[in-house]
């Protein structure tokens, strides 16, 4: 290493990042359940209330995965409130899926959860959102193992699919109709229309429920 300054850079960052994790928790301290906040590089990040088409794509979907997982006793699927901890940071996706082994180990009162299996997350107008969703958080999610990450546009009513391969991100998918296929949430496919129309959700509900 020839960086003279070297020995002073490694004390600059441990000295930061002492300062962040004070800072996590006194974030943890102050949180309580009825706030959408997440802490993200160093920064509470608090969100404010969505419009209704994103209400209705987080909702819509959460219903056909969190039935099928728990007819098919795959997991956990939590919603909006669950606080996922990853190394520095702290997220609350609008969908996530957690894998049995994992989820056998949760308990009622429970705060915080591990690194989840997919994350979903229904992208908004804004830009700062959306750099997060698109930059920050694919990075973290794709370093830290997630093993599918769907962001889902409710304007446009389309939907893109990454599964994680050798360490990336790939993009399988990015569509408004035919069929989503789950590689994370073991033999979950859904018509992607089901996630923007009550309609075709119903439809793929009573799939579900034969």
């Amino acid at each position: 290493m020839e960086q003279p300054d070297a020995v002073l850079i490694v004390k600059q960052v441990r000295d930061k990042l002492k300062t962040e994790q004070q800072k996590r928790q006194e974030f943890y301290e102050s949180i309580n359940e009825k706030d959408k906040v997440e802490f993200i590089n160093g920064e509470v990040v608090y969100h404010s209330p969505v419009v209704k088409k994103h209400n209705v794509a987080t909702g819509l979907l959460y219903k056909l995965m969190e039935s099928y997982v728990s007819l098919k006793e795959l997991g956990f699927v939590g919603i909006e409130k669950i606080m996922a901890t990853f190394t520095r940071n702290d997220y609350e996706p609008d969908v996530c899926f957690f894998n049995k082994e994992k989820a056998a180990h949760f308990s009622d009162d429970q705060m915080h959860f591990p690194v989840p299996d997919l994350i979903v997350e229904v992208l908004s107008k804004s830009k700062k959102s959306l750099k997060r969703d698109r930059e920050t958080k694919y990075e973290d999610y794709e370093k830290h193992g997630v093993s599918e990450y769907w962001m889902i546009d409710p304007q446009e009513e389309t939907v893109e699919q990454y599964l994680l391969k050798k360490g990336r991100y790939e993009l399988v998918l990015k569509s408004g109709e035919g069929t989503i296929t789950s590689r994370a949430v073991e033999g979950f496919a859904i018509p992607v229309r089901a996630m923007f129309d009550e309609k075709e959700n119903l439809a793929a509900l009573r799939e579900i429920l034969k």
